[in-house]
């Protein structure tokens, strides 16, 4: 486990911005203690102080897993957010979405969120923006990039595609038969 390079650290909090914006600082310097990111095995881990201290006592090549793995870096160099950093991006989010009953489980199995499954989204939603899919209760579902601005979701035909699906709480399920 080590740092993240400059590189590394841009890719990484240009793609937590698109999601939660400046409130970045809030999840480095928290009530509880300082939390960090970390770099093992092309995955970015957000991990307590002391649980860091805990974890160097492990050689490198034993170590799995610590904290909570935000993503993993693909091999041309870009950052792709996991599903477990879910829970603590959600209270943060800029812009979300709620999704209709309906259409909760079109996009728990991985489709894009239709018009006619838009229950809301945030006021000034720009086109491209990360957003955060709720369902109507108020759970977080997953991840989404808006595919058309908020304006633009009110005057469009209800098959019209309006969020990009990114990740969800049904990829453990749908990856279950693939992990050994």
């Amino acid at each position: 486990m080590r740092p993240l390079t400059d590189e590394e650290t841009r890719n990484f909090f240009e793609k937590l911005s698109k999601y939660i914006g400046e409130n970045i600082k809030l999840l480095i310097d928290r009530e509880d203690g300082t939390y960090c990111f970390r770099f093992h095995k092309e995955r970015v881990f957000y991990v307590s102080e002391f649980i860091l201290k805990k974890a160097a006592h492990v050689a490198r090549e034993e170590l799995l897993s610590f904290g909570t793995c935000f993503g993993k870096f693909t091999k041309t160099g870009n950052f792709r957010l996991h599903i477990t950093a879910l829970d603590f991006l959600a209270p943060y989010a800029k812009f979300k979405i709620w999704v209709k009953p309906s259409a909760e489980q079109q996009f728990l199995y991985g489709h894009h969120i239709m018009k006619s499954g838009l229950g809301r989204i945030t006021e000034n939603t720009p086109q491209y923006q990360g957003l955060v899919v709720y369902s109507m209760n108020d759970i977080p579902l997953g991840f989404g990039v808006a595919a058309k601005s908020t304006q633009e979701c009110r005057h469009t035909d209800p098959m019209t595609i309006v969020a990009f699906h990114q990740a969800d709480i049904g990829e453990y399920l749908r990856s279950e038969e693939t992990i050994v």
